[in-house]
């Protein structure tokens, strides 16, 4: 942008003078004043010191070509962060998302961004194989292309619900069939306890029995026999 002033003013050979030609003082010194203009305090302060146009333009060049390179590398380490991020089984769809929609902030502070069709296609390709139906019939009758985010994650999370709705049912009817079970294990243990007991009173009351008539008929016997 500021060259494009520069130009406009006819000042750019101050910047980039003529082979062999001198460049008139005027013209210096309004060049330097337009790209001092531009600067923020912190970096005025820093090329102040440079008494030429051209030596200002080169000091800034050393200084935001430097710092182009630190930018490249942070843009570069979040694009390695994106690539390797996958969603957990424990996580939901919004706090995946959320992960994703975090590293995309990031590179817009860098000057960068991300296109919209590329963190869609990262979400669904990072999604668990739970997700697989939808994910399938998302990419066969949508076009992913001119699909948003928000519009992926909500697809996402109306099959996340009624994934934990169907869990939730047959977590309750797991639980309806182990009590079923539980409860003829029980009844199964009861009968077996009665007949166990009826059988032991049984038996006593026939041994008890037995031994009464037998003593009985024993008497008797006695008494026959002392008649006789």
């Amino acid at each position: 942008m500021v060259e494009s002033i520069l130009q406009a003013y006819g000042l750019w050979e101050a910047i980039d003078p003529v082979t062999g030609e001198a460049v008139e003082s005027k013209k210096n010194l309004i060049a330097r004043a337009f790209i001092f203009q531009t600067l923020p305090e912190d970096v005025l302060l820093q090329v102040a010191k440079h008494k030429n146009a051209k030596d200002v333009w080169e000091a800034l060049r050393v200084r935001y070509l430097g710092a182009d390179r630190v930018q490249k590398a942070r843009l570069q380490t979040l694009r390695t962060e994106l690539e390797m991020l996958k969603m957990k089984e424990s996580e939901t769809i919004d706090e995946f998302s959320g992960k994703i929609s975090g590293i995309a902030t990031k590179f817009k502070s860098l000057g960068s961004s991300l296109e919209d069709e590329v963190v869609v296609r990262k979400l669904l390709n990072s999604v668990p194989k739970k997700f697989l139906q939808i994910v399938a019939s998302i990419e066969q009758y949508s076009e992913i292309e001119n699909m948003s985010l928000e519009e992926a994650v909500g697809r996402l999370k109306a099959y996340e619900d009624r994934i934990k709705v169907l869990e939730e049912k047959d977590d309750e009817q797991g639980k309806l069939l182990l009590t079923k079970e539980d409860w003829q294990e029980k009844m199964k243990h009861g009968e077996n306890d009665k007949f166990g007991q009826g059988r032991g009173r049984g038996q006593g009351r026939g041994q008890g029995y037995g031994r009464g008539r037998g003593g009985r008929f024993q008497s008797n016997d006695r008494k026959e026999q002392g008649m006789n």
